[in-house]
């Protein structure tokens, strides 16, 4: 049976300018790093940890943007995605893609970051799988640079093992739509990632996500996505499908107490996300808190993305005691049920139990995530 990519050995870099001095401002951007960057770390979609997703808002140099794609490739061994969102550009005399930097001036390549660099970087990751997400104009050029040409992509990629997705066309401008959240090729990205797709499998992989972009975009007139493939990577998944969840949950007569618990978790997690990523922390936490408290007679049943965040912002806030707690918690409500976010809070806990000296606990634990791990393979055999 197919799984995820290991969050513990995987990286994701997001990259997006928003601001340019020369060029028109791109203010979606930030807000698709942002929730992108939400959606991969949440245990329902894939679980990535916070700490393995960079986000680098408005790089000002070459540096800025390369350097943490190649710390991330250092450290990689499972899955590499790299996303980069922003003005696309091509040089006035080779017609190559460059990625916009906040100084960045149209035609003139010098003043931004080849495209050849990033693939570089991206081509020098120990990862086994690398993802690379471009949302930009022009964005296509990259596949046909990847190619080495303009024969079959999937069959001539460059990288070995990596899946380009990119937001248009070469020589096709991406769409930034007036008064949007999101650029038109994200926005339907985190669409899916968020709602799933109805008639979808149980795990989305890159070639569904794919499909269901390209239809999505067709049906509403705008820029077509493409793509380019090496061995077949296109079928790793990428995410849950939340579709299939929220179709189990739906209930059969009218809305329940626990339904109108859980919209409330939903939307005490969703607001103290977005109050983390700007910044405040104070406020977030007493969010996280108020919503660990909507648990219902059958006890905490859907909290555990609450549980997993509130232990996380603890733990950089520097209550490491409390954040022991809050997975303890979490701990013993999951450790009978063999399932992806029961092995996180279990690796998640024996980290903090190992930082704070306890390491005859937290050896226990990561003996019960083995235990975890058998148990799914043998019901998987």
């Amino acid at each position: 049976m197919a799984q995820l990519p290991d969050p513990a050995a995987s990286r994701a870099v997001l990259l997006g300018t928003a601001a340019y001095r020369h060029l028109d401002a791109l203010p979606a951007v930030a807000a698709n790093l942002r929730d992108l960057a939400g959606l991969l770390g949440d245990p329902t979609v894939w679980g990535l940890p916070a700490q393995h997703c960079e986000v680098v808002l408005d790089p000002a140099h070459a540096a800025a943007m390369l350097d943490p794609v190649h710390r991330a490739g250092d450290e990689a061994t499972d899955t590499l995605v790299v996303y980069f969102a922003g003005h696309g550009m091509r040089d006035s005399e080779s017609a190559d893609l460059y990625l916009g930097l906040t100084g960045s001036r149209d035609s003139v390549g010098y003043t931004a970051v080849a495209y050849q660099h990033l693939r570089g970087a991206i081509r020098g990751a120990r990862a086994r799988r690398k993802i690379v997400v471009l949302d930009c104009c022009f964005s296509g050029r990259a596949a046909r640079t990847l190619a080495g040409g303009d024969g079959v992509l999937a069959a001539q990629a460059a990288v070995d093992g990596a899946y380009v997705l990119t937001a248009s066309p070469r020589d096709r401008v991406a769409l930034a739509p007036d008064g949007e959240r999101h650029t038109a090729f994200t926005g339907e990205l985190l669409g899916i990632l968020q709602h799933g797709i109805a008639d979808g499998p149980e795990l989305i992989d890159l070639d569904t996500l794919y499909r269901a972009l390209d239809e999505r975009l067709r049906a509403k007139n705008r820029p077509q996505p493409q793509r380019a493939q090496e061995n077949g990577v296109g079928r790793l998944p990428l995410a849950r499908n939340r579709a299939l969840a929220q179709r189990r949950r739906a209930p059969a007569g009218p809305v329940l107490d626990s339904e109108v618990r859980a919209a409330m978790v939903a939307s005490g997690l969703g607001l103290a996300r977005m109050l983390r990523a700007a910044g405040d922390h104070r406020d977030a936490l007493p969010v996280l808190r108020l919503a660990l408290q909507e648990r219902g007679p059958g006890g905490g049943d859907g909290l555990l993305p609450v549980q997993l965040e509130l232990s996380e912002l603890l733990a950089e806030t520097g209550q490491t005691r409390e954040a022991i707690e809050v997975l303890e918690q979490a701990f013993h409500q999951a450790r009978q049920v063999y399932g992806p976010e029961a092995v996180l809070v279990c690796r998640r806990l024996a980290d903090l139990l190992q930082e704070s000296g306890n390491h005859i606990q937290a050896c226990e634990v990561l003996k019960h995530a083995l235990d975890l791990l058998e148990t799914g393979r043998r019901s998987r055999g």
